[in-house]
């Protein structure tokens, strides 16, 4: 990509439709060009040893692999091309996935064209800086889920939490002092944001670690 010359972009994706009208979204701007189109991974990489394109935009599914796997092979041979994975699954862990493979950016095809074209030319000019509209969520998702996860012995201790055990019956289950038992519940408390038995299990029951809990005490 010269200063004048627009960014050329490939594009990857296994319905014709996709490909048919985002290219025709991108040709319209000024500074963009569609030089070529794919419909699976084996074309796609094909493609883009023969145009060498500045963008390159894939899909995530497709019928002979993923669009991770574009992105994998492209980046190992180049730093300098923009790599944006188009996708319906747009989770937290297509998210991260493509993140760690080294895409620069990743857009739900549920978003607007305006986005993809937005990615695009940040692809072509920061290609190693991943960009994402979801990416602020889902790190703050997995930063609550490590910060929520208890250790074995805590989880074992959770559990006879819920059956309504006290600190020294949980001891003598497990076979713990009884102030050891007290600073796994500590730790636990804490862990889930709680201050007492009750909190603790009402929460470890909305995030999943729970999936019942004894109504009596023993």
């Amino acid at each position: 990509m010269t200063d004048n010359a627009p960014i050329s972009i490939l594009l990857i994706d296994d319905h014709q439709l996709i490909r048919d009208g985002l290219g025709a979204v991108i040709d319209m701007e000024e500074d963009l060009d569609v030089v070529g189109t794919a419909a699976s991974v084996t074309e796609g990489l094909n493609r883009y040893l023969e145009l060498r394109p500045d963008v390159v935009i894939t899909d995530l599914q497709m019928q002979d692999g993923t669009g991770l796997d574009v992105v994998r092979t492209i980046r190992k041979q180049s730093d300098t091309v923009g790599l944006v994975v188009l996708t319906m699954h747009a989770g937290d862990e297509q998210i991260f996935a493509a993140m760690q493979a080294g895409a620069s950016g990743f857009v739900g095809k549920d978003a607007p064209s305006t986005e993809v074209i937005k990615t695009a030319r940040h692809a072509a000019v920061s290609p190693k800086a991943f960009v994402c509209a979801g990416l602020v969520g889902a790190m703050m998702r997995r930063q609550n889920a490590e910060s929520t996860a208890l250790t074995e012995r805590e989880h074992d201790v959770l559990l006879l939490l819920a059956e309504g055990l006290n600190a020294a019956a949980i001891g003598g289950k497990l076979y713990l002092s009884e102030s050891t038992t007290k600073s796994h519940i500590a730790r636990i408390y804490q862990k889930l944001g709680a201050a007492n038995r009750a909190q603790a299990l009402v929460t470890a029951m909305r995030i999943g670690l729970l999936s019942t809990v004894q109504p009596s005490a023993r």
